[in-house]
């Protein structure tokens, strides 16, 4: 079910019109005050573009999946949007205040691919650290941890941890600021189905909160735990919508598959 790499991208058709168009329109229209708004966003890393005038408004209190194979620019866009990507051109609003403002280091949290945290230190000294750093008082590591699912765990070594252990040290550490914004750049990777589904429930409780979750990944799959889709392909948004609106306009049951459809659509009309 993974996303496929050999594919280009040309903006045309009725059906990439009518999914591009749909969550992003509905949001404006209905006056949303959107968490993350990209204007006109233009990235380039090394000699290549890693972003394409690539625009986009992510509303506040709701799960949105980013998905799109590897390589797509889901990272470098994340990274836009926390405030550690330079940008060639263009604009990055998060929550009223331009990306990376001192007034937002409190309220987003950053969920990198690989686990930041220290293997020679315990969980608990992990996210207290983190905690220390946000000004926030020691007793909300106590509760981070809890919610990661790692009480038992607290002190252990980091360094003795499995993969998804660390995996989940690190999302206590992004929480325990309880931020506003949580951008998570593929959490789910190399997790068992079982975890993978735990984490898809904390999510969504968080979203419940009012707390805004931009998740990337390129399992197809995940598509279904979110509310809001943004499908990328080689740096540009191929389509803003909804796993629902998804299926209708293309026809199709899975999610996969639907995608698929867009990308086939867009690629024919370039070549006609």
């Amino acid at each position: 079910m993974i996303l496929p790499d050999a594919l280009t991208y040309q903006p045309a058709g009725s059906i990439i019109h009518r999914v591009m168009s749909s969550s992003s329109d509905e949001l404006l229209a209905g006056g949303t005050d959107a968490a993350v708004h990209a204007r006109h966003l233009r990235v380039i890393r090394g000699k290549r573009v890693a972003l394409h005038d690539f625009s986009v408004l992510i509303a506040r209190g709701s799960v949105t999946g980013l998905l799109g194979p590897s390589g797509c620019g889901k990272t470098t866009l994340m990274r836009s949007i926390v405030g550690t990507q330079i940008v060639s051109s263009g604009s990055v609003t998060v929550l009223g205040h331009p990306a990376g403002s001192a007034a937002l280091r409190r309220r987003v949290g950053y969920v990198t691919q690989d686990p930041t945290v220290y293997n020679d230190l315990r969980v608990i000294d992990n996210v207290r650290y983190f905690a220390a750093l946000y000004g926030v008082a020691p007793a909300a590591a106590d509760e981070a941890v809890n919610g990661v699912g790692l009480r038992d765990h607290a002190s252990a070594y980091c360094g003795n941890l499995s993969g998804g252990q660390r995996g989940r040290v690190s999302l206590a550490c992004a929480l325990v600021c309880q931020p506003d914004l949580l951008v998570l750049d593929e959490p789910t990777v190399g997790l068992d189905p079982v975890l993978r589904a735990d984490l898809w429930t904390q999510f969504q409780a968080l979203a419940r909160r009012g707390t805004t979750l931009l998740v990337s990944s390129h399992v197809m799959d995940e598509a279904d735990h979110c509310a809001d889709l943004l499908l990328m392909r080689e740096g540009r948004l191929l389509a803003h919508t909804t796993p629902d609106r998804l299926r209708e306009d293309t026809g199709c049951t899975s999610l996969e598959e639907a995608f698929l459809s867009v990308i086939r659509h867009s690629t024919a009309a370039s070549a006609s």
